[in-house]
């Protein structure tokens, strides 16, 4: 460790600071009040005044982490000054204009945007919401830029489905989407857009390519076609991404490192040969040329992915550039410190980030790769032969499909609930028709369609396309049963973020340390018991252990919040519960262990309330009813969310937890 500070790794320490601040400033029960942030930036600014004084490089580097820490805090509540809006509290219809400020994606039947500056027409409430995301049909053609008149339905954004579970609230605040929304009528353009806006010319791009795509190839294979090249996956089924992620290959069709790379790469390769096969260019600088074209590349297909709202390809394209500046400066390319680099910009630019699955899975990855990169290895001399090198290309691809499913195994079974103990071995085989067929022609098909020659191309991009789900259907087969994964407890992330941390400072063996220790206290300590109660906020819901799984006392199962129940547990719901007995008042729920009270009408109240373990009621319950016992009611459901219940044998009663904790934070709807 004091080696790796000498060498001037604290640097790389700094993107897990901003980190640390982050995730205290989100974890607050409140918002803090402005002398907390005042408090820590003169604590910082102490520590390296100290540290002048004193001329300690200890004391320098100790302020230096403080201030990352620091800025880490105060980024969340600088991005909500800048970006954040106020949550629509309650439904609202009526009839709108607004400007179209991008369009999520487009088929032919529906269209996603994201529009701005909504203004009431007639007798329609004013909403003070800075951006709503709203399903429109495709039967009028919208850009972006353009001006939309149109009867919408406003619904408030949805708070967690399960406590700990991605919080559209928090990430839509800080978006600037105040409010989801559809059409009850038509829709109607009341005005273009600026006709030669970049946005508007990038969309128009994008449009015709994915038309040209879908007018060759279809059905899935046309959907992936067009996610892996313009970056939409609206049209892939779930079908499709279930099979893909049983095997491994999820992050295939969303445009990333693994594509960025080969067309960036391919470029770079490209140009490079030709220039340096071109008589009389030989003393130019071919490499750098190169690699100014390789970043080129790197951002055009960034816009075509749809810029830098696709924040897995910006980050890729951070990367890249990164790496291309390193060979325009002479310099190693694949650092720790470029990772760190690239991470700070991210940080900065979207601190929300850090909070979804996609920043803390390329995170991961790149520092696992880029750590087992800089780990000593034996070297290998003399010529290879033919098979010998296919032989090491395989090899390399199985390894890092290894490294990189270690790095992100903790963060996609928290997220996702799922693993994919074959990857490995989907990846082998499905990444060289990736690699070879799939990214190449699809790229050369790009190139040929101003002369209208595209279609062979997209042809032989959708052999590849379908022998990348035959590999998929081959080995999502092979891990049936194998897929499901324990559920884990929150703190397991933080767990993995210092875990990480050691890994990507220390650059000899004992990296290898920390994550084998976290590994080993997950394991142990991290694992958390499934509920034995469900209650949905805005349905009728409500699923209790039956012994075998879970059944429904109240509601019906597909609805969004019971498919999500099922996905997450990993386990199916059936309709009805056996121990329920229901009236026209309510229902109760018998099981050996405790028993339950749905109420539905009033009356109900003054023979359930005190005679059960918990008593369930969309209504007001009297004031007595809390003091007889445990009560989930309208108040709680509005306030809290979804709620889960884990029976506590040893207290007789249910330990409840609420998907929301606290509307004290700025990206809450407090009920109206």
């Amino acid at each position: 460790m004091v080696a790796a500070t000498e060498r001037r790794r604290l640097f790389i320490l700094l993107p897990f600071g901003l980190i640390a601040g982050l995730v205290s400033y989100a974890a607050l029960p409140f918002e803090p009040p402005a002398y907390i942030f005042v408090g820590g930036a003169l604590i910082a600014l102490l520590i390296l005044a100290a540290a002048i004084v004193r001329k300690s490089l200890s004391g320098a580097r100790l302020g230096v982490q403080w201030l990352a820490l620091w800025c880490g805090f105060c980024l969340l509540p600088l991005h909500g000054l800048a970006f954040g809006t106020t949550l629509l509290p309650f439904p609202v219809y009526g009839t709108y204009e607004a400007i179209i400020d991008e369009v999520l994606s487009s088929d032919d039947n529906r269209q996603r945007v994201v529009v701005s500056q909504l203004t009431p027409v007639g007798d329609a409430r004013p909403v003070s919401i800075r951006r709503a995301r709203l399903l429109l049909p495709a039967s009028t053609e919208l850009r972006t830029g353009d001006r939309l008149l149109a009867p919408l339905r406003l619904a408030p954004i949805p708070g967690p489905i399960l406590p700990g579970a991605y919080d559209g609230q928090f990430h839509s605040y800080f978006t600037g989407v105040g409010a989801y929304g559809s059409t009850t009528g038509d829709v109607e353009r009341i005005a273009e857009g600026p006709e030669f806006g970049l946005a508007q010319q990038v969309q128009a791009l994008r449009e015709t390519i994915g038309k040209r795509i879908a007018a060759v190839l279809s059905g899935d294979t046309a959907a992936i076609g067009k996610a892996m090249v313009v970056g939409d996956q609206g049209g892939i089924t779930d079908e499709t991404r279930d099979l893909m992620a049983a095997a491994g290959l999820a992050h295939i069709y969303s445009i990333s490192g693994l594509h960025l790379s080969i067309v960036a790469g391919g470029i770079f390769w490209l140009v490079r040969l030709l220039l340096a096969a071109t008589p009389g260019l030989a003393y130019w600088p071919v490499k750098q040329i190169a690699a100014l074209t390789g970043i080129a590349a790197a951002f055009l297909y960034l816009l075509l992915a749809g810029g830098i709202d696709n924040v897995p390809a910006f980050r890729s394209t951070l990367m890249l550039a990164l790496i291309f500046g390193a060979v325009l400066a002479g310099r190693q390319a694949l650092t720790m410190r470029n990772v760190a680099i690239a991470a700070l910009v991210i940080l900065v630019i979207d601190p929300a980030s850090i909070f979804g699955p996609s920043f803390q899975l390329s995170f991961a990855a790149v520092v696992g790769l880029i750590g087992i990169y800089e780990l000593p290895r034996p070297r290998t001399g003399g010529s290879r032969g033919r098979i010998l090198q296919i032989a090491n290309v395989v090899t390399a691809t199985a390894w890092t499909s290894l490294v990189a499913g270690l790095a992100t195994l903790l963060f996609s079974a928290y997220h996702f609930h799922q693993t994919a103990p074959l990857g490995v071995i989907g990846n082998v085989l499905a990444l060289p028709f990736v690699s070879l067929v799939i990214m190449p022609f699809g790229l050369i098909a790009v190139l040929a369609m101003p002369f209208g020659a595209e279609a062979p191309f997209l042809s032989i991009m959708g052999w590849g396309i379908d022998r990348m789900v035959d590999v998929a259907v081959l080995v999502a087969g092979w891990s049936a049963g194998w897929t499901g994964n324990p559920l884990l407890s929150g703190w397991t992330l933080l767990v993995g973020l210092l875990a990480l941390a050691w890994f990507a400072f220390l650059e000899n063996r004992w990296r290898l340390m920390a994550p084998a220790l976290a590994a080993m206290v997950i394991l142990m300590f991290g694992l958390e018991q499934r509920p034995d109660v469900l209650i949905a906020d805005t349905t009728q819901a409500v699923a209790i252990e039956g012994g075998d799984g879970f059944a429904l006392a109240s509601g019906r199962i597909g609805s969004f919040a019971t498919d999500v129940w099922s996905r997450h547990y990993q386990t199916a719901i059936a309709q009805d519960h056996a121990g329920a007995r229901c009236d026209g008042l309510g229902c109760i729920v018998t099981t050996p262990q405790y028993r339950i009270a749905i109420v539905r009408n009033a009356a109900a109240f003054a023979e359930d309330c005190g005679t059960n373990d918990l008593v369930i009621a969309r209504i007001r319950p009297p004031g007595q009813c809390y003091a007889l016992g445990q009560v989930i009611a309208a108040n709680e459901l509005a306030r809290g969310g979804v709620h889960t219940a884990i029976w506590n044998e040893g207290a007789g009663r249910f330990d409840i937890r609420p998907a929301i904790d606290t509307l004290n934070r700025p990206w809450r709807v407090s009920p109206p």
